[in-house]
């Protein structure tokens, strides 16, 4: 018996096991503090309406911090993506504040941002710091960003599984997703739960009876696939020809956030409605299963998050991209004849899965979210939105190693 443990997996097992709780509390106590903190800011924004006049101030003053203390940060997941590629530097520390302070100046002000980008590159970031304290080989070094950033997916979402399934397909491992796997997941479960201990909670969104599993459901959810795909892909669009137009317009990157911030401000004070594409906007998406929604609540949230993305407010792009897609799903269930609870949790999972190249890991979110029933019908509207959203995504430096048809 004692033998067996002399097998060479053991050390490496138990190497993991630490590594991974590490990983895990570190990202789980950041997303912990960032959840609460952003719930606060979040009520302050709508107690005092008057905040939004001052989002051009604040974009300058994060923008002028990221100036003076960034140092590579201001690349964001794509600088944690391209470092799991070709190991070079250690991610700088002062990300996870830069970015923790920049998402809830974000919010305060009203910019129309989301969240998952802070607790990802804060658990990146965090995660990385272990890599220099214990002078480990860049292999060892990739497995372990990429288990912080699912660790921070998993913890801001409350989806484990997804989160150990995203950081592996994200960043397109592909050949290492084997050996990815383990420490992912256990970082990620880990850190769920050191999120939840500390008193952070997730939204939960009930989506209703599951239209029985059959030929003619499938084939209504691969059209409104369709849809979702096409939405993906003006979500990216728009956020890469607004980042252009940024670029060749205006040079100076200081005046960007308060050029885009007047412009969020102008909307907000001349549209009756402007408060429901703010922030996260959460009330809207919860209303997407429980409630009615506007036929063009996807279309504005999504031409939002573009500009305030593409100005350099930070957040991130995940939760706006439920909205949209959980807004849509709604609008089209009439049309379809399908639930419209169902369809927009089929939304909400399919047009992040075209958006971000991840359909395996949007896939489990909606099993994790929304219950097993879903699975079929999940994985079918991820891999169509997939396929028809086009190659390029919302982070820059993924790279797809083969076409998405062969």
């Amino acid at each position: 018996m004692v033998d067996h443990f002399k097998h060479p997996i053991f050390p490496k097992l138990i190497k993991w096991a630490a590594l991974s709780c590490l990983i895990g509390v570190l990202a789980g106590a950041a997303s912990a503090a960032f959840l609460l903190a952003l719930d606060a800011v979040t009520h302050w924004r709508g107690q005092y309406r008057w905040l939004i006049w001052l989002l051009p101030v604040a974009g300058l003053l994060v923008a002028w911090m990221y100036r003076r203390y960034d140092a590579g940060s201001d690349a964001g997941i794509n600088l944690l993506i391209n470092e799991t590629r070709t190991p070079a530097n250690t991610i700088p520390l002062r990300m996870a504040p830069l970015v923790l302070f920049g998402t809830l100046t974000s919010h305060l002000f009203g910019a129309s941002v989301g969240r998952e980008g802070t607790a990802v590159q804060m658990g990146g970031a965090l995660s990385d710091q272990l890599s220099k304290l214990f002078k480990v080989s860049n292999h060892t070094r990739t497995l372990i960003i990429t288990a912080g950033m699912a660790a921070g997916f998993a913890s801001v979402f409350g989806t484990p599984i997804a989160g150990a399934i995203w950081g592996i397909e994200v960043v397109a491992l592909t050949g290492m997703a084997a050996s990815a796997l383990l420490p992912c997941l256990l970082s990620a479960v880990i850190a769920h739960f050191v999120t939840l201990g500390l008193g952070a909670h997730h939204m939960h969104y009930a989506a209703g009876a599951m239209p029985a599993l059959g030929a003619m459901p499938l084939l209504l959810v691969v059209v409104a696939g369709v849809a979702f795909g096409l939405a993906a892909r003006a979500f990216c669009m728009a956020i890469h020809g607004f980042s252009a137009l940024y670029k060749r317009w205006v040079a100076n990157s200081l005046l960007r956030p308060v050029i885009g911030g007047m412009v969020i401000v102008l909307f907000a004070v001349t549209v009756n409605s402007a408060d429901r594409y703010l922030g996260l906007g959460l009330p809207v998406l919860q209303a997407a299963f429980s409630g009615q929604v506007a036929p063009q609540d996807f279309l504005v949230k999504l031409v939002m998050t573009a500009w305030s993305i593409a100005s350099g407010f930070k957040g991130g792009e995940v939760t706006p991209l439920f909205f949209v897609g959980a807004t849509l799903g709604h609008v089209l269930a009439p049309l379809l004849q399908l639930p419209p609870p169902f369809l927009a949790a089929v939304g909400l999972a399919a047009v992040f899965a075209g958006a971000s190249n991840t359909p395996l890991a949007s896939t489990i979110l909606a099993i994790e979210l929304f219950g097993f029933d879903i699975a079929a019908y999940a994985a079918c509207g991820c891999a169509i939105s997939y396929l028809v959203s086009g190659r390029r995504g919302i982070y820059a430096a993924q790279r797809l190693l083969y076409p998405k048809l062969g």
